[in-house]
């Protein structure tokens, strides 16, 4: 499912990849459904292709949301990540992925994560799985 899910630099929320035409995708918004082109020139990563930084190897941002879902029951995370104290980041964080890197993951990462996992489960999207593709 997170293959389909895209971050655009620049912009803020997720978006819902819906078609691809000539130099350019067609994406929607999570947050508000509302649908625009996308063009080469905008810096465009799916949510499978991100890891996050850990102490041996890095994690897939699949597995970083998995164990956040488990910890907050498939439910928004109760505080707002906006307005949060970087200690109270770490310490959610530090449930989610106890062996975070804490010298490569700043404060700003957690919240985007707690941010994107936010309007994950809003819209109703609590399989963070990453299908692997097929290869005959």
């Amino acid at each position: 499912m997170l293959r389909e899910i895209l971050a655009i630099t620049g912009k803020p929320g997720l978006y819902k990849l819906v078609s691809r035409g000539n130099n350019m995708l067609i994406v929607e918004s999570l947050v508000d459904g509302k649908r625009m082109p996308t063009y080469a020139r905008d810096k465009i990563v799916a949510l499978s292709d991100i890891s996050m930084y850990t102490d041996s190897d890095d994690i897939s941002l699949s597995e970083v949301l998995t164990s956040a879902g488990k910890k907050e029951n498939l439910q928004p995370v109760a505080f707002d990540a906006k307005k949060a104290e970087n200690k109270q980041l770490q310490a959610w964080f530090d449930e989610v992925l106890p062996n975070w890197d804490r010298d490569r993951v700043y404060p700003s990462d957690i919240r985007k994560l707690i941010l994107w996992y936010n309007i994950l489960v809003n819209a109703g999207i609590t399989d963070f799985s990453v299908e692997e593709e097929k290869s005959e």
